[in-house]
C-alpha cells in the first residue's frame, strides 16, 4: 500500500494521494469529529502541495463545511487559526519525508486529532455521504500567519534576543520567512542560509553528518551566536549553539519546560531521561507519537506541557512569557523551543546552558527506505528471542539488563546506556536512539548499532 492512515494522519506517496482517496478520508473525518462546521486548510511548500490541499478543500465543501483557505504557512501557524476560528483543520503535509510523499494532519475544534478519533475516522471510511445542497462556502485567509508572528512578539517583547547574531537555514521550510520575522523583530541579527526552490528533507531528529558538517561551517564563517532551522511543516525545531554542535529537541524541551514553569511533563520513551532529574512533579513517558503525548497530557491536571525527541512542543495551560501571554497550543510547535532557548542563553551562550542540563546524551538516526513488515519481522523475533538480542550486542561489546516494550524495542545494557529500535510510524524507515553519559560515546554506539542493525536486516 503506497498510502497508511494512523498516528500523523494520512502519509504516503504523491501517486497513491488521489482525489478519490483524499476526499473518502476528509469526508470521513468531517462525519466523524467535531470541526464546529468550519475547516481551516494550509499546505507546505511541496509540489504536490496545492493539489492535495484543492482536493481537501472540494470534499469538505461537500459535507457542507465553511471552509477556509489559508495557503501556505506553518502548521502550528494553521492550527492557531483554527483555535481562534473555532473549527477544524487539515495540514497539507508529509513533514521531514522526501517531495515524492505526501500527506494529511487532522484537527478537531480541541486540536489533533487522538487514537479514538482514528478509529472513528476509519469506521467511517467506507461511508456514502449525502452532497451538501448548496456546498460549503470557500473563503480565504491571508492572516493566519500574522497571528502565529505576533503570538511571539506579544510573548517576548522586542528587545528579547537583541545582541544576538542568528543564523537560519531556511531550505524549504514552509515556516522559513515568519521564523527570521519574529528573530528579527525580537531584535536579532538574521543571517539567512541555504534557501532552496525544490523541496529539501531535513529531519530534526536525526540529521544527517553533512548537514552537521554544513552548520559547524556556517556557525564559523559567519560568527554566528546561533543556527536555527526548522522542518518543511514548521512544527518541528533545530538548533545548533555557538560552536555549530546540535541541541537536541528534548533538551530544547527541558529547557523550555523549566522557563515556563511547567510541573507535569509528557513525552515519549525515546526522549531523554534527564528530565526525570530535574524536579518536575511529573513525568509521563508515553509511547511515539504527538497523539500519545496529548492523551497523557489530557489524563494530567496543572501546568502540563508535551515536547517530543524531534523538538516539536505541545503548550497544555496558559503560560507567561518574559514580556507577555502565551495561550495554549496543544500542537506540535517549532517556535516556543527555539526562541525560548535563544533568550535562555541570550548572556552565558547556547552551549553553556545546554551543560546545565542532567548530563544525559541522546543521539538518534535511522535506516530509511526499509519495509516496515521486515523491520516488523525482526524487532518481533528479537522480543521474543533472548539469544538473537545477544548476537545483536556482541560485536557492540555489550550484554542487556532490562528490556521495555512500550513502543518498539529499548535495550537497557548493563553499563547502564540506552538502544532503542522502532519503525517509523509513518515512513518506510527503522529509527535508532542511543543513551549514554557523553557524547562520544553515544556516537560511536550508534555508528556501531546502525552498522550491525543494517547486517541483521
Amino acid at each position: 500500500m503506497t498510502v497508511k492512515f494512523g498516528t500523523s494522519g494520512l502519509r504516503g506517496l504523491v501517486t497513491g494521494m488521489t482525489p478519490a482517496l483524499i476526499t473518502a478520508h476528509v469526508q470521513a473525518f468531517v462525519a466523524s469529529c467535531d470541526t464546529g462546521g468550519i475547516l481551516c486548510v494550509g499546505q507546505d511548500l511541496r509540489p504536490s502541495s496545492p493539489r492535495i490541499a484543492g482536493d481537501v478543500m472540494a470534499a469538505a465543501r461537500t459535507m457542507g463545511c465553511r471552509v477556509i483557505d489559508c495557503g501556505a504557512l506553518p502548521t502550528p501557524a494553521l492550527a492557531l487559526a483554527a483555535q481562534a476560528a473555532g473549527g477544524g483543520a487539515v495540514m497539507v503535509t508529509g513533514s521531514h519525508i522526501p517531495a515524492d510523499r505526501n500527506g494529511l494532519k487532522f484537527y478537531t475544534k480541541t486540536g489533533e486529532i487522538s487514537k479514538a478519533d482514528e478509529a472513528a475516522i476509519l469506521t467511517h471510511l467506507t461511508d456514502t455521504h449525502p452532497v451538501a445542497d448548496p456546498p460549503g462556502t470557500l473563503e480565504t485567509e491571508t492572516q493566519a500567519a500574522d497571528a502565529y508572528i505576533a503570538r511571539y512578539m506579544e510573548a517576548f517583547g522586542q528587545g528579547a534576543l537583541k545582541g544576538q547574531r542568528i543564523g537560519v537555514y531556511t531550505h524549504s521550510a514552509v515556516g522559513r520567512d515568519d521564523l527570521m520575522q519574529i528573530l528579527t523583530g525580537l531584535g536579532a541579527q538574521v543571517v539567512e542560509l541555504g534557501r532552496s526552490g525544490h523541496f529539501i528533507p531535513v529531519d530534526t531528529e536525526a540529521v544527517d553528518p553533512a548537514t552537521r558538517a554544513q552548520i559547524v561551517d556556517w556557525v564559523t564563517a559567519h560568527s554566528l551566536d546561533a543556527l536555527v532551522s526548522i522542518d518543511g511543516d514548521s512544527d518541528r525545531p533545530l538548533l545548533a549553539d555557538e560552536t555549530g554542535r546540535v541541541v537536541p529537541g528534548d533538551i530544547l524541551g527541558q529547557i523550555t519546560a523549566q522557563a515556563l514553569g511547567a510541573e507535569i511533563i509528557a513525552t515519549p520513551i525515546s526522549s531523554n531521561s534527564g528530565v526525570t532529574r530535574k524536579g518536575f512533579k511529573e513525568v509521563k513517558l508515553t509511547q511515539i507519537g504527538s497523539p500519545y503525548v496529548i492523551a497523557a497530557m489530557e489524563s494530567a491536571k496543572g501546568r502540563v506541557i508535551g515536547y517530543e525527541a524531534n523538538g516539536g512542543f505541545l503548550l497544555g495551560f496558559d503560560a507567561m512569557g518574559p514580556a507577555g501571554p502565551l495561550t495554549a497550543l496543544v500542537t506540535r510547535d517549532c517556535t516556543l523551543p527555539i526562541v525560548m532557548t535563544l533568550y535562555a542563553g541570550r548572556r552565558g551562550g547556547i552551549a553553556a546552558r545546554a551543560a546545565q542540563e542532567p548530563p544525559v546524551v541522546t543521539v538518534a538516526d535511522r535506516l530509511q527506505e526499509i519495509d516496515q513488515t521486515k523491520s516488523t519481522a525482526l524487532l518481533a523475533q528479537w522480543q521474543k528471542d533472548p539469544a538473537a538480542r545477544a548476537a545483536f550486542l556482541a560485536p557492540l561489546d555489550k550484554t542487556e539488563r532490562s528490556m521495555d516494550l512500550t513502543d518498539g524495542l529499548r535495550l537497557t545494557l548493563a553499563d547502564g546506556d540506552v538502544i532503542h529500535i522502532r519503525p517509523s510510524g509513518n515512513a518506510p524507515e527503522l529509527r535508532l536512539y542511543i543513551e549514554t553519559n557523553d557524547l562520544v560515546t553515544a556516537e560511536n554506539l550508534l555508528g556501531l548499532a546502525l552498522k550491525n542493525l543494517k547486517a541483521a536486516l
